[in-house]
């Protein structure tokens, strides 16, 4: 995986001042997509484990909320792969901390909902990549990456829908997900949509 940028000090992505990791590749490609330059999935530098102590060592003040991951796409297949042991390493290194991402991809099919259930997903990590209705991807990371989330920020950005006012999302189609209230109560959970 590569990323474009590490944001040590955002305030624009979540609650509180978090870091921010904007991760390479998107196959979605929304019309006025305000860093396009992230499709391409060799934008930037490559995701190492001097990356992962960068953002942990970020992460560590205690006036540091969380970490937000934006891209780019996170939940591109390749992505979700390098994605999952390293958001599994900043729940064990930073308890209390809270982890938010964005996806241009409905929650929905995500989760494979109307597609493949989830109990007949490989587990071998060489997986041939699931595309549910709508074309979005699912792999053996999917599952397993949407538990360790605390809040999912779906939904692909769409100009004709676009408000600058809205709280932490650029267009109305888009949801703020509690997962962390959607696993425990067995239903979609949606943050209170308030401005900032």
């Amino acid at each position: 995986m590569y990323y474009g940028e590490i944001k040590a000090r955002d305030i624009a992505d979540g609650p509180g001042v978090r870091v921010g990791l904007f991760v390479s590749g998107c196959t979605n490609r929304c019309e006025g997509c305000f860093q396009p330059q992230t499709w391409d999935f060799q934008y930037g530098r490559p995701f190492t484990e001097e990356t992962e102590e960068r953002i942990l060592s970020l992460l560590s003040p205690p006036y540091m909320a969380g970490l937000t991951v934006l891209g780019g796409e996170p939940f591109e297949p390749s992505n979700q792969r390098a994605l999952l042991p390293f958001l599994r390493r900043v729940r064990e290194n930073c308890p209390g901390k809270t982890i938010w991402c964005y996806t241009g991809f409905l929650y929905e099919a995500l989760r494979g909902e109307g597609g493949r259930p989830a109990a007949s997903m490989p587990s071998s990590s060489t997986c041939e990549t699931l595309r549910g209705e709508g074309g979005h991807p699912r792999c053996e990371a999917t599952d397993p990456l949407l538990d360790l989330l605390d809040v999912l920020v779906d939904g692909p950005f769409v100009l004709a829908e676009k408000e600058i006012g809205l709280r932490f999302r650029g267009s109305r189609n888009q949801r703020l997900i509690d997962l962390r209230a959607t696993r425990e109560r067995g239903r979609l959970i949606l943050l209170p949509d308030r401005r900032r």
